[in-house]
């Protein structure tokens, strides 16, 4: 029936400082950024490796994202590494700050979190 998740929509409270989080500090890249006047929102398409991923969008004043305790709901986002310590530490280097690395019991993988600047969980894990 599904053939593939076409992308993930993530709303945020700052439209600027969200958009140079994922652009300039996580190298995805812009497809396309519209203003939408009557809802007084931005909506920017974002691509991994030139594949459709993510929308950011802004609306004023949103609702803040309850993270602690975590809430019903999506909990994280997770992108796929080669290198889990290589990327934590390209990450710190921009200022990201990351969770300790560990390891999951079933996969035997390593993996960690971050955050982007609304608290949302984001997951490196290696593959």
């Amino acid at each position: 029936m599904f053939k593939a998740i076409h992308h993930i929509a993530v709303i945020c409270s700052d439209y600027q400082v969200s958009k140079d989080f994922y652009v300039n500090k996580l190298g995805l890249s812009i497809i396309k950024e519209v203003y939408r006047k009557e809802r007084n929102s931005y909506k920017l398409d974002l691509a991994l490796h030139n594949r459709y991923v993510m929308e950011l969008f802004s609306f004023p004043d949103p609702p803040e994202r309850p993270s602690f305790p975590e809430a019903c709901g999506l909990r994280h986002l997770a992108f796929s590494v080669e290198d889990v310590e290589e990327t934590a530490a390209v990450l710190e280097e921009k200022g990201i700050p990351v969770e300790e690395i560990r390891v999951d019991p079933i996969t035997n993988k390593r993996f960690t979190f971050f955050q982007d600047p609304d608290q949302l969980p984001i997951e490196i894990y290696e593959c």
